[in-house]
């Protein structure tokens, strides 16, 4: 079934009410910037002063979503302060302006999405992910790669995981989980061979460790985990834990030895069992 775009009816309450609240946001947004008044802090803003800012406020997205979905309309709400601020400083120089941003990703969406926009058929998920990437390469200027898309910016884990959906997605993919199991047994032989060695450089046993993350990655990625979210799970419980031992190693953990904290330690972990 094609889903067919119509005008919006400008008549109704709730178009009007998503429309006024929209131009009241660009109206703020354009004061704060405006040399007549303006905010100092906003007018000394560039794209590149900003970047930090949209980091954190995504961060503080994914925060929300994990701990706290009660604050996830105003942290979502700082996200697109960030997109207006960019658009408001590009459109001072005619470079763009909010509305081309809006046209852009509504006719990215429409183009990507025949499917639903058009006489295409996708049977699932992964049809749909396939033909978005296919398209996409196709949009790409020539000698361009479809992991041109990937930040290198981004985290580590969360990049290589994206690196390893993009490149699956056009076939780049091994044939089993089972595969991608015996190859992370391969990388940890390689690295624990190549740490033994006398002679061994720091880069060759970065590049080793480098690879063992990588494949491990494309594990969890198989298997339907988020590595860059399990690390954090990860490291947010070795930090309860360690706080508990903290606590209860009076008056310094400096005065226990390491099996004394150990102790401390698998009593903190029977007690979350």
């Amino acid at each position: 079934m094609t889903i067919s775009l119509t005008t919006p009816d400008t008549t109704d309450s709730k178009n009007q009410a998503i429309s006024l609240a929209f131009l009241k946001l660009i109206q703020i947004v354009a004061a704060l910037r405006s040399p007549q008044g303006g905010c100092p802090w906003d007018l000394e803003q560039t794209h590149e002063s900003l970047k930090p800012y949209l980091i954190e406020e995504a961060y503080e997205v994914i925060d929300a979503i994990d701990n706290e979905k009660n604050k996830l309309p105003d942290e979502l709400g700082d996200v697109l302060l960030q997109v207006m601020l960019h658009s408001q400083i590009a459109s001072e120089t005619n470079t763009f302006s909010i509305e081309q941003v809006i046209e852009l990703v509504s006719d990215k969406l429409v183009r990507r999405h025949p499917h639903v926009f058009g006489d295409e058929s996708a049977k699932d998920t992964q049809e749909v992910l396939h033909n978005w990437e296919t398209r996409k390469q196709k949009e790409l200027a020539t000698g361009k790669s479809i992991l041109d898309g990937v930040p290198r910016g981004m985290p580590a884990l969360l990049r290589a995981q994206r690196i390893g959906d993009k490149a699956a997605r056009v076939g780049f993919e091994w044939n089993s989980t089972e595969e991608v199991r015996d190859k992370v047994i391969e990388e940890v032989q390689e690295f624990l061979a190549e740490a033994l060695k006398p002679e061994i450089t720091r880069s060759r046993l970065e590049d080793e460790f480098g690879d063992i993350l990588f494949s491990l990655t494309q594990l969890s990625r198989r298997l339907g985990l988020n590595s860059e979210d399990m690390l954090q799970r990860s490291a947010d419980k070795f930090t309860r834990r360690f706080k508990k031992v903290e606590a209860r190693a009076l008056p310094s953990m400096k005065e226990y030895t390491l099996d004394q904290l150990d102790v401390i330690w698998n009593e903190v972990k029977r007690e979350e069992i």
